[in-house]
């Protein structure tokens, strides 16, 4: 374990943290900056085991709601439905994650070519989304009279604007489309908000709810990858691994913080610009450098 390769592995922890709770494909972006680096780790185990930093970072910003809902459990059914949902969503990807975990990381994860287009088609989804999606923030509901209406803005269609309130049906339609980010660059945030957003969700709404049923995902996921993967670390990657997991943790607590009120504010039009600018350099990369 050289400085070059801490070095590395310190600088790929701080674009999981910055990435993974955007929806511009977290393991997108590491697998490409890996493969224009040069960082190889041992199994492609590296990409999914740094992940934990995010998990502990989301559990420690969202620790005083998560305590309010497990004290409510017993006794609010509302607090119970709302985790039903979050399993319920979780289970689409956990079912088909195990049944291909072995395509996904030896075909899909070492594909560069296919990240690159999957960050670019994903960008151009987003963008239409957010476009279509009339932002709600200045429009009024007026409550005077028999007909109700929305003034202001052209009416925003959102049915859903508390991500712990979602119907079990709309939780379940969002955990399929959280699938679709089985291919890296899709983005398991950029797919499950794309999916909220189309069946009626708020963004703040959809982004909160992305965020919880990211704890579940992503803590599956590295349980998962360290036990298929036990037989063949050694210390240096686990040593390669702390270092990642230390960066992507301080980075993903700053933004957490900060990303609902940006996208409350700016919607997903940058993110969806960032995704095209970023597959549109990575494909060139590929064709100049291989």
């Amino acid at each position: 374990m050289d400085v070059v390769s801490l070095l590395q592995a310190a600088l790929l922890g701080f674009v999981e943290g910055l990435t993974e709770f955007l929806p511009v494909s977290s393991t997108g972006h590491i697998l490409l900056l890996g493969h224009f680096l040069g960082f190889h780790s041992t199994g492609k185990t590296f990409e999914v085991l740094i992940q934990l930093g995010a998990i502990l970072a989301i559990l420690l910003v969202y620790a005083g709601r998560l305590t309010d809902i497990a004290r409510r459990l017993p006794t609010d059914p509302s607090a119970r439905r709302f985790v039903l949902g979050v399993l319920i969503a979780f289970l689409p990807a956990a079912v088909i994650g195990a049944m291909a975990h072995g395509f996904i990381k030896t075909v899909l994860f070492e594909s560069p070519v296919t990240i690159c287009v999957a960050l670019i088609v994903g960008g151009v989804v987003l963008l239409w989304v957010d476009m279509i999606r009339p932002d709600d923030r200045y429009a009024v509901r007026t409550t005077d009279g028999p007909a109700h209406g929305w003034v202001g803005q052209a009416e925003p269609d959102v049915r859903y604007d508390d991500a712990t309130r979602f119907p079990l049906w709309l939780c379940l339609a969002i955990g399929l489309f959280q699938c679709l980010a089985m291919i890296p660059g899709v983005s398991r945030s950029g797919s499950t908000i794309v999916g909220a957003l189309l069946l009626g969700a708020g963004k703040r709404a959809a982004a909160e709810f992305s965020f919880f049923l990211a704890m579940p995902t992503m803590a599956g996921a590295f349980a998962y990858d360290l036990y298929k993967s036990r037989n063949i670390l050694s210390m240096d990657d686990m040593g390669l691994v702390l270092v990642g997991f230390v960066f992507a943790f301080i980075t993903a607590i700053l933004v957490v913080r900060r990303l609902l009120d940006f996208i409350s504010r700016r919607g997903y039009a940058p993110f969806a610009w960032w995704r095209i600018v970023v597959g549109a350099a990575g494909l060139a990369g590929v064709i100049v450098y291989g």
